[in-house]
């Protein structure tokens, strides 16, 4: 038990370490606007077009996807909503300002990140049938989960979660079954 203890530790205090760092750092401008973007893209208006993209220059496998990414984003909403309420972390935004960032969460927990969760069960679900969006997909998912900390909604460990579980998620609603 000392040995998950200490590993704990050495999680929460790398996260608290980050997340003062970047919370007083004034990122150039440039970056401000493409960290709020790609939050703004992940709360679903990106996951949609590229849904609707798909729907309608897809191919013959285009429903399968659609319903497949729609399966992993379902789970993960459902299963992120339950973690973070069992977990109870505050958001970094609620234990320290944030030098230029203004958004509210949605929510007033932490882990782990939604965002990651279902930028990741999209991309991963839909790179497997559409190999060739895979870099656009893993892009935008990439800038989402890394929004998410630059904008102190998140802790790293947060994201990190996020990002495994909706690959995961992914994987599984492609070939466990749809």
């Amino acid at each position: 038990m000392s040995t998950f203890s200490s590993a704990y530790g050495l999680v929460l205090t790398t996260d608290q370490r980050i997340m003062r760092r970047l919370h007083r750092w004034r990122a150039p401008r440039w970056l401000q606007w493409w960290m709020i973007a790609a939050t703004l893209g992940g709360d679903g208006w990106l996951w949609g077009a590229y849904a609707a993209l798909i729907l309608v220059a897809g191919g013959p496998a285009r429903f399968e996807a659609v319903v497949s990414a729609a399966c992993a984003v379902a789970t993960g909403i459902v299963l992120f909503r339950s973690i973070k309420r069992m977990v109870g972390r505050k958001r970094p935004c609620h234990l320290e300002a944030h030098c230029w960032s203004r958004l509210l969460p949605p929510d007033q927990f932490s882990f782990p990140s939604g965002h990651s969760i279902t930028a990741f069960a999209v991309a991963s679900s839909l790179g497997w049938y559409y190999p060739g969006l895979l870099p656009g997909l893993l892009f935008c998912a990439i800038s989402v989960a890394i929004s998410r900390i630059l904008l102190g909604m998140h802790f790293l460990s947060d994201v990190l979660a996020g990002c495994a579980l909706g690959a995961a998620l992914g994987y599984l609603a492609v070939h466990v079954g749809v």
